[in-house]
């Protein structure tokens, strides 16, 4: 089993690269279903979701669909605002579109949410959320449950597959679990 150290946390491989593979697959074949006779716009959720985004986007590839990215934070240092701020606005018009969420990992739902509520507000026709990891304990929004789930993991702290480390650790192919327990995220 592979693992990572960084600062004073010891990470274990939890999904390996071909696990992931057939999450995305999964997803992917969900997805295909539901939009196959539509053209949706995939509102990809910076930093985190780009390597997901990626291979989710592959793996469709007989959907006819547009990609736009956006970056938003709800944090200041550590802590929530509880308000969606727009580092990185949207660029594409949304009015009467269906519109698909990618998302790395949704935890509280906060983010989703909000973000969920913005795109309503612009006109969307649908909005769903495709995320690579779910954690269903730490959900506070029901309406920000994503409808296509990659994998569901406890109130763990992990990294790879675009998730980071204070910015490192995103381009690792596998995802991994921290295994000391004072670090949860």
């Amino acid at each position: 089993m592979r693992s990572i150290d960084e600062h004073d946390y010891h990470f274990e491989e939890w999904l390996t690269p071909q696990e992931i593979a057939r999450d995305v697959e999964q997803v992917a074949e969900r997805i295909r279903d539901d939009y196959k006779d539509k053209e949706p716009l995939f509102v990809v959720v910076l930093n985190g979701a780009f390597v997901f985004a990626a291979d989710l986007i592959r793996a469709l590839n007989n959907i006819r669909c547009e990609v736009t990215f956006i970056r938003v934070s709800s944090y200041w240092g550590m802590s929530s605002t509880g308000q969606l701020n727009f580092i990185v606005p949207l660029q594409q018009v949304v009015e009467n579109r269906d519109v698909v969420i990618v998302e790395d990992i949704v935890d509280s739902g906060l983010t989703v949410h909000q973000l969920k509520a913005h795109l309503r507000g612009l006109g969307a026709a649908s909005v769903t959320v495709a995320s690579m990891l779910f954690k269903p304990n730490k959900l506070e929004y029901d309406d920000a449950k994503p409808d296509y789930i990659g994998h569901e993991i406890s109130d763990e702290f992990v990294i790879g597959y675009g998730l980071d480390f204070d910015g490192f650790h995103r381009n690792l192919d596998a995802i991994y679990k921290v295994k000391n327990n004072n670090l949860t995220a």
